[in-house]
């Protein structure tokens, strides 16, 4: 499942970016790329909370090796 953290942190960064952008240049790059509130865009929010969500487990595991 180590690919599936991979996935969910560089979501976790790709959104973090994005709400960089918005809070420094009022530049949404997710609205700007795919359009606002398009059905693609609303997926990538929704994959981006969803990774943000699963990284809280990452809370649990560190220190472990697998």
């Amino acid at each position: 499942m180590k690919w599936l953290d991979y996935f969910a942190l560089t979501l976790v960064i790709i959104g973090g970016i994005n709400w960089g952008l918005i809070g420094f240049f009022q530049f949404n790059l997710i609205a700007f790329l795919f359009g606002s509130l398009s059905w693609l865009s609303r997926v990538i929010y929704a994959l981006v909370g969803i990774a943000g969500l699963y990284m809280i487990s990452t809370y649990g595991r560190i220190g472990y090796q697998d």
